[in-house]
């Protein structure tokens, strides 16, 4: 390559880079653009999916635009913008801010929903806090409300649901723990809460079973005056048991653990016991 060639590439790339600079800074808002032509820019950045760019954008044509359509338009596209960039918390925010600014219009039903649904995104695995998971469902029943006839409340309820079963799971994790370090009463009572609380999820039954084990536990440990009252309440648990679910995928677990209670009371009371008599007792509550 001769001098003269050498020194051509590097006016010509500065050149390339400067007129590319000039193209770029064409897409954003400039001072002294008029309002069509700043949200025409930013709804460019948005469908070419320069979200967080388009953020800024559709902030200054709301803030320039107070009171107008452009400002409106502005406002949904700023929540689908954070939307489409998976940032769910700022878009529920303004989705929420746009529900709250212009409560009649026609995109209010999806804003609606889409605020929910930020919050079911948000959602964590079940170990984790669940406030985000409480406030979706509390925003999905407020939509069910609002929205009758909606043609989205049967994929809200599958989301709801799978949200409770996440509760659910909690809970009955919370109770768990409480067996694992000996706090036999506190199970019993999360347990207890998992079954009230959740019934429809697959954690009730198998809470309701363990809930029965709990209490015997918690009589075994108990001191001699406390011990028939807390056998009493692992048969209240298996009667319990036995009117929600007759023919439950755990019976026989709960089965065996209301005989040990039976025998245990009947031991207590100085009877003896009698498993022929036990199997009876169960056959006539079944009944």
């Amino acid at each position: 390559m001769d001098l003269n060639m050498s020194r051509l590439v590097p006016v010509a790339i500065l050149a390339v880079t400067l007129l590319f600079s000039a193209c770029s800074k064409e897409n954003y808002i400039q001072r002294g653009d008029s309002l069509p032509v700043a949200y025409k820019k930013s709804m460019r950045l948005f469908q070419n999916g320069d979200y967080s760019d388009a953020v800024n954008g559709f902030e200054t044509v709301f803030q320039l635009g107070r009171g107008t359509e452009y400002a409106r338009n502005a406002q949904y596209y700023l929540a689908e913008s954070h939307f489409n960039n998976e940032n769910y918390l700022m878009a529920a925010s303004e989705y929420e801010r746009y529900s709250s600014l212009y409560p009649r219009s026609e995109r209010r039903e999806e804003v609606d929903f889409k605020e929910a649904y930020c919050y079911y995104k948000l959602s964590p695995r079940y170990r984790l806090d669940q406030k985000f998971t409480r406030r979706a469902i509390e925003k999905f029943n407020l939509f069910e409300s609002r929205y009758p006839d909606s043609d989205r409340l049967q994929e809200i309820g599958n989301y709801v649901d799978q949200m409770r079963e996440k509760l659910a799971h909690k809970m009955y994790n919370a109770a768990d723990l409480y067996m694992r370090i000996d706090e036999y009463e506190a199970a019993a009572i999360y347990y207890g809460l998992t079954i009230d609380q959740y019934p429809e999820t697959q954690w009730a039954e198998q809470a309701l079973v363990d809930q029965i084990n709990a209490y015997n536990t918690y009589a075994e440990n108990s001191v001699r005056s406390k011990q028939e009252e807390r056998y009493q309440k692992a048969i209240e648990s298996y009667e319990k048991y036995l009117q929600l679910w007759p023919q439950g995928e755990h019976r026989s677990l709960a089965d065996d653990y209301v005989d040990e209670a039976r025998v245990a009371l009947a031991q207590l009371n100085g009877d003896s016991p009698d498993s022929s008599n036990t199997a009876a007792a169960t056959t006539t509550a079944t009944n």
